[in-house]
């Protein structure tokens, strides 16, 4: 028999191939392994608060579902957080700012605005003209609800103006000229006898006591003297009937840089600062920027829709305002995104209504 050489024993090239595809995973078997590999990371383990939202086998409790915001994530946690921090400016005494913008009073929320001023809830206010004259104007006559897909050429028509799905006849505006341009006449004269320019509270009181009514914001804030500075005083129809007052009385003056400075002022060498505000824009400025001058407020919360993507300054968070100073860096602080007339009674019925 013929002796067999080491050579001829090894396995050749092909059959290597062969074995090697044996035993190789298989496509298949690789994408497999990976996915596992990625999916199922063991990950750390990590402790805080559970998520859990109300369970309503328990029956209907309103308490018990406003305190589950806090567990329940996204807004609603947010909201919880607000209730929070407003909660704590009250505890700690800290001279309360609210801004709020014009829809506010154009909606519900002026009757819960009202109930603040009236209360003494906060001590310094920043709206619009049109958070002026509406609270005003609402006592002249009522807001009918309307709908949002309204269509603007038929209210045109019937001289009916639409914010929102708000409905305010035209008529009201009349009535807001006839009643407004005598009180214009009223605060001229009192600015020719104390000889100085008014300030924008000044106008708000005097409107506040002539329309006498205990539904109006500005009544309440001339009666608690609860100042309501209104940096747009020309805009909206307060503007327009300013506007047409000066034609009569051309030294009548509105000082808003007396009033920027007295409100700026405001802010400096108080022991605490809080800032609650309703929507965006100028408002949202002023409050937080007269804060930049005491190096920020101490605690901030903030209810409105808009997003930071454009750079503005109604879209900023908390955190951009930090940045500039306008809120102390170990500021409580935080921005709800959502509807204030929905949010804002809840925040209220769980903070200033119960102190």
């Amino acid at each position: 028999m013929e002796k067999t050489t080491e050579k001829e024993n090894r396995p050749n090239s092909a059959e290597l191939k062969e074995e090697s595809e044996k035993t190789r995973p298989s496509d298949a078997e690789l994408k497999e392994e990976t996915a596992r590999k990625n999916l199922f990371r063991e990950g750390e383990e990590i402790s805080g608060v559970v998520i859990k939202g109300y369970d309503f086998s328990k029956g209907v409790d309103y308490n018990e579902i406003v305190k589950g915001f806090s567990t329940s994530g996204f807004q609603a946690s947010n909201l919880a957080k607000a209730i929070e921090i407003i909660n704590n400016m009250i505890e700690d005494g800290a001279i309360i700012y609210l801004g709020y913008t014009s829809n506010m009073v154009s909606s519900g929320i002026r009757e819960t605005i009202k109930f603040l001023i009236q209360n003494k809830k906060v001590d310094i206010c920043v709206t619009t003209g049109g958070g002026v004259e509406e609270d005003i104007i609402k006592c002249l006559g009522d807001f009918i609800l309307g709908d949002f897909r309204a269509k603007g050429s038929e209210l045109r028509n019937r001289a009916i103006n639409r914010i929102g799905n708000i409905f305010v006849p035209n008529s009201r505006y009349v009535k807001f000229e006839q009643f407004v341009m005598p009180v214009l006449e009223e605060l001229y004269q009192e600015q020719k006898k104390r000889g100085k320019p008014l300030l924008t509270y000044d106008i708000v009181w005097k409107l506040g006591e002539k329309i006498n009514d205990e539904r109006s914001i500005c009544y309440w804030a001339w009666k608690n003297k609860i100042k309501i500075y209104c940096p747009t005083v020309m805009d909206g129809s307060l503007g327009d009937m300013i506007y047409l007052f000066k034609h009569k009385r051309e030294d009548f003056i509105i000082d808003i840089s007396e009033d920027t400075k007295e409100f700026n002022n405001s802010t400096i060498g108080l022991l605490k600062s809080g800032v609650i505000i309703l929507g965006t824009g100028v408002v949202k400025h002023s409050i937080l920027n007269a804060n930049m001058y005491r190096n920020g407020a101490d605690y901030a919360v903030y209810i409105n829709n808009a997003h930071e993507f454009d750079g503005s300054d109604s879209g900023a968070l908390p955190e951009e305002a930090v940045s500039w100073g306008k809120l102390a860096p170990e500021s409580q602080r935080v921005k709800v995104f959502g509807d204030a007339t929905i949010l804002f009674p809840i925040v209220v019925a769980e903070t200033f209504a119960k102190k």
